[in-house]
């Protein structure tokens, strides 16, 4: 069974090199059967990068709080972990350095520790070395395949943009992490004293991450155009997050996903900004997320295919008559194993169920919304009950950290006043948000100024998850989130107001007759929200202050 009933769109021959062979039949399967086992995690996806960046943190700050372990070793075992999913060149210099500290320092750490630390040694190794025979594999079958074809790539004296992000990034946060090491040994209490050495080695450990990652991807992709690339005939579509899958040719019903790719569309003739410009509007342009898959089109790879190799497309384009599409990774190719292979497809056949019964729910509430509708001078929608619930949810997250918070060294101190002042500022948000629509667009209030929208840069209104977004022409779009529980809707038949607020929202963007005729008040707009934030700021200042001093 399959989500795919189209045939795959044909690239035009002058798109296809000489020498250029199908990838088909005994080398695809070869290739796909070289792949890490089950247990052996896989390239994440930027946005895993981005959680298991966030998870590394806690759980070296869990480790700080609850355990007397040297601060090297807090810093290290988290990045060890985080290397091991993201990074695993980086394993096999850091494993040294790890396992001599744990044995400097073996007479100082528990039993628990000891364990703990050595099955993390060596799942990390193990790991690392079965990606690299993997690896080895890969490179070899798809050379095989390619049959000695090479071709030089379209465009191989353009500028080089992969892991730029990276390399910034990494440069930025480097700085905090030299200061907090330097300035280590002039804090007055111990504790505080490990913490700003922890701090920093951890930041320094991410900066090298980051900057390690740009490096490598950067020099691959540098690689990649300075000589003819082996080129392959594939199929390629797009998944949930816009990636790349790569499919044999004979694969037409998309039923064995090789590897996943992000990838970029280069644009012709384009300044940096241009291009930029244009690939934000088509991000902004997308339809929301739904889990369908995307026809397949016919395409050229270039490149040798393998984990975390860099690659370039040539691809059909999806509108009959386009020239072909270029499109340059930018991130490492991702392989996927048997196993993940046919839960990819499970979760996919349910998305499209799921996405039939969604597209039937907001056909019929668009529907509903547009028979009711009453052309009025001006429209409000605000906060409700399941707002003020997440306001709720939120001073009770800060009130958690407040009942924790019981260590009274400088820098916990400072985490909780920074916690408390990040939920003074979200609180009156959430309690008191305002969208006011008139003839001239949409007004949303805040902590300052109200903010307007014409109604030419309001993309789009839709519900994603948890969160109502607004989707703007210039990048800065404006959500909010508050709890849902879908399965209780459908049984009661009940409407998320979200869900009401961006269906009607979507006719009037849709449908300019459905816009409100007048033009709203001062007052209408609802009032800055600010003097709440600082009230509420000032409280939680003196709670803190009352308890430090008592």
């Amino acid at each position: 069974m399959t989500t795919n009933v189209r045939e795959p769109s044909a690239l035009p021959a002058s798109a296809i090199p000489d020498g250029c062979v199908d990838w088909n039949g005994e080398h695809a399967r070869v290739w796909a059967d070289t792949a890490v086992p089950w247990w052996v995690p896989v390239r994440p996806r930027r946005w895993s990068v981005e959680l298991s960046l966030w998870c590394a943190l806690f759980v070296a700050f869990a480790l700080l709080t609850t355990t007397d372990l040297p601060p090297e070793l807090v810093a290290l075992l988290p990045l060890q972990a985080l290397w091991w999913l993201w990074r695993p060149e980086a394993v096999r210099v850091s494993t040294p350095v790890l396992i001599t500290l744990i044995a400097i320092r073996a007479t100082e750490l528990s039993w628990p520790a000891l364990v703990c630390a050595a099955l993390l040694v060596l799942a990390s190794v193990t790991a690392t070395e079965l990606r690299a025979r993997a690896r080895a594999r890969q490179r070899h079958s798809a050379l095989a395949a390619a049959g000695g074809g090479t071709a030089p790539l379209p465009d191989a004296d353009g500028r080089v943009r992969r892991g730029g992000l990276f390399l910034k990034f990494g440069a930025g946060i480097g700085v905090p992490g030299v200061v907090l090491l330097a300035t280590s040994g002039l804090w007055s209490g111990a504790s505080d004293r490990e913490v700003a050495l922890e701090e920093g080695l951890f930041i320094v450990g991410l900066t090298l991450t980051l900057l390690l990652s740009g490096t490598l991807g950067r020099r691959r992709a540098t690689a990649l155009r300075t000589s003819p690339a082996p080129v392959l005939r594939v199929l390629v579509g797009k998944d949930d997050h816009e990636d790349a899958v790569i499919y044999a040719t004979d694969d037409t019903e998309a039923l064995r996903p090789l590897f996943t790719v992000a990838t970029r569309a280069e644009a012709e003739g384009k300044g940096d900004d241009e291009a930029e410009a244009e690939e934000l509007e088509e991000l902004l342009d997308a339809p929301a997320k739904t889990g369908a898959r995307a026809p397949l089109r016919e395409a050229v790879l270039y490149g040798t295919p393998c984990d975390g190799a860099e690659i370039l497309l040539v691809g059909a384009a999806e509108e009959p008559g386009e020239p072909p599409v270029v499109e340059w990774s930018t991130g490492p190719v991702r392989p996927l194993p048997e196993g993940a292979a046919r839960r990819r497809l499970a979760r996919e056949e349910r998305a499209a169920v799921r996405a039939e019964v969604r597209a039937a729910r907001d056909g019929e509430l668009a529907a509903t919304v547009r028979a009711g509708t009453t052309v009025v001078p001006v429209r409000r929608w605000r906060a409700g009950p399941v707002d003020w619930l997440a306001g709720f949810l939120t001073a009770q997250w800060c009130l958690g950290y407040f009942l924790l918070g019981i260590d009274h060294s400088l820098w916990f101190r400072g985490v909780l006043l920074l916690f408390g002042l990040m939920c003074a500022v979200r609180v009156p948000v959430k309690l008191r948000w305002r969208v006011t629509a008139d003839r001239t667009g949409i007004w949303l209030n805040r902590l300052r100024a109200p903010r307007h929208i014409p109604w030419d840069d309001l993309r789009a209104a839709r519900t994603e998850s948890f969160e109502l977004q607004l989707r703007v022409r210039d990048g800065d779009d404006w959500s909010m989130a508050a709890p849902r529980w879908a399965w209780w809707q459908r049984r009661r038949g009940l409407i998320h107001p979200y869900d009401a607020l961006a269906a009607e929202l979507s006719a009037m963007i849709a449908d300019p007759a459905l816009r409100p005729t007048g033009e709203s008040e001062v007052g209408e707009r609802g009032r800055q929200l600010w003097p709440f934030a600082v009230l509420l700021a000032l409280a939680w200042t003196v709670l803190l202050v009352t308890r430090w001093l008592s």
